[in-house]
């Protein structure tokens, strides 16, 4: 077991100030505000005439109106019997209304329960009931209008919203998420950001709000900057191009799929990037010449890898700028108030079970207790997530407990084949699975989508990828598909549906 404690030199970088350590030995900023309303408040009051939120095709809506329309929707809300400490669920898709209730339910006192709208009405059902929702934002229905109320008796540790997982596998589970993870979250990214407490933010958000990338590391950074918020509410690829440029967006965050596609636009030359100044990605690994292709094509860019979970608020780990390059086969090194450890590492591999504790790791599992104890031991968040821990601090995840192939008894993991595949210049996207297998139970498939335009020969694919790892983890099974990966509202590929959707041809030599 390696544990990876305390502050290291890697961070230095960072501004380290106002962090202690807790009774538990839990990191914590100690400049937080006491909860997310305080921190709007704060920003209304200084900038009440700044543009707020931009909804394309819809409204554009400045601080003071912002803050108005909740504190009406929270008027409402109490008018309908919402108390503090009830749960608010809003099924809503992205835009202002979105905003509107998120603030609402939590100016109401009350907790937010966002729903994933690609969810079956079975898989709402589950969410609505299993949260207790009192009431639901629906689209078909007007968001709710009072006298405007702040219920003002919140505290830092009071819950916040239960996030549910995007169920991948089996129902998905609530992540009880305080007003304290969420300001933890929006200093950290201010600080990997480096950008201090003033900053003419124009943030884009071409995904899910109802993810925490969408709304933690998105939605309520941008509010804390007192920046302006420009919401998608569909992902389109040449109008994100657009509103890049008419919007003068200045921070941008997407899968690298999503960067690639833009880039390889016939007319992407016609885009002026040079306003956007930070650029972030994750979900998915990345090559070198990538990621150097993404740095031409925002030459203004500071780049960033993030990595986290809805169980830790969203970010982690930070990979910076610097060493986007240099290190793109990990997620980089623990943000300011992160620590990470390996769970049952591996001494021949350094591979472990990744275990994450700091302010921003949620309480645990809404109505969940066995598997919250399971998941959260000791301040520990046991992520699922397998992983090596190098000297410097990097972090390197290497694909997901469930995930990884059993060939024969050597462990393979996916996420390092992906990363090998992926650095042949005429692979769009792969995902790689388990092919089941009477005598080695399981071999090596790839599912490959190929760059627009290209050819692909399976062997040649395997002796490419024999060239960068050990030849028992190249895949013995390659099958090519013209559309997109499956993929859930954080990016992640749904390799249950893949498993399902894929016929294997025969196996390579």
């Amino acid at each position: 077991m390696i544990t990876k404690q305390g502050i290291t030199p890697r961070l230095l970088p960072y501004d380290m100030s106002h962090i202690e350590r807790d009774s538990r030995g839990i990191l914590r900023y100690t400049n937080l505000p006491n909860t997310l309303v305080d921190q709007f408040k704060a920003t209304v009051i200084a900038t009440p005439n700044a543009e707020a939120l931009v909804e394309i095709g819809g409204e554009r809506v400045v601080y003071q109106d912002f803050w108005n329309r909740s504190a009406h929707v929270a008027g409402g809300l109490k008018a309908l019997g919402i108390n503090p400490g009830d749960r608010v669920a809003i099924n809503l898709p992205n835009g202002n209304n979105w905003a509107y209730a998120f603030y609402g339910v939590l100016m109401a006192g009350a907790v937010v329960v966002p729903v994933n709208t690609r969810f079956t009405d079975a898989e709402v059902d589950y969410v609505v009931t299993d949260s207790g929702a009192k009431h639901i934002f629906t689209a078909d229905v007007p968001l709710p209008h009072g006298d405007k109320y702040v219920y003002d008796g919140g505290t830092i540790k009071d819950l916040a919203a239960i996030f549910y997982t995007s169920g991948t596998t089996g129902f998905p589970k609530g992540a009880m998420t305080t007003h304290e993870n969420f300001l933890a979250n929006c200093e950290t990214i201010k600080r990997v950001m480096i950008k201090r407490d003033s900053y003419d933010m124009r943030n884009l958000i071409s995904v899910p709000m109802f993810h925490v990338t969408g709304c933690n590391s998105q939605l309520l950074v941008t509010v804390m900057y007192g920046g302006t918020t420009v919401i998608m509410p569909a992902f389109e690829v040449g109008l994100f191009l657009k509103i890049m440029v008419d919007e003068r967006i200045n921070v941008l965050t997407s899968v690298p799929a999503i960067y690639w596609l833009a880039m390889n636009q016939p007319n992407f030359a016609d885009f002026d990037t040079s306003g956007v100044d930070f650029l972030t990605y994750g979900g998915a690994p990345t090559a070198p010449d990538v990621v150097g292709k993404i740095k031409a094509a925002w030459p203004n860019a500071r780049l960033g890898n993030g990595f986290g979970l809805t169980e830790t608020a969203s970010v982690s780990t930070f990979l910076p700028h610097e060493n986007c390059q240099e290190r793109p086969e990990t997620v980089g090194f623990t943000a300011p108030v992160i620590e990470v450890d390996l769970f049952e590492r591996d001494p021949e591999t350094g591979v472990g079970e990744l275990l994450i504790r700091g302010q921003n790791v949620v309480d645990g599992y809404w109505n969940k207790p066995e598997q919250s104890a399971e998941t959260f031991v000791n301040g520990w968040l046991h992520t699922g997530d397998l992983a090596r821990c190098d000297e410097e601090g990097y972090v390197q995840i290497v694909d997901r407990k469930k995930d990884m192939v059993n060939r024969g008894g050597e462990n393979v993991y996916c996420v390092e084949v992906e990363g090998a595949i992926v650095q042949h210049p005429d692979v769009f996207e792969v995902a790689v699975l388990g092919v089941p297998d009477e005598m080695m139970g399981e071999k090596v498939g790839a599912v490959i989508v190929p760059q627009p335009g290209a050819t692909l020969d399976p062997l040649e694919i395997r002796a490419f990828t024999k060239s960068l790892i050990a030849d028992f983890k190249a895949p013995q099974f390659i099958t090519f598909r013209e559309e997109p990966l499956p993929r859930n509202a954080g990016g992640k590929v749904l390799k249950p549906q893949l498993r399902k959707e894929t016929v294997w041809g025969e196996q390579l030599r």
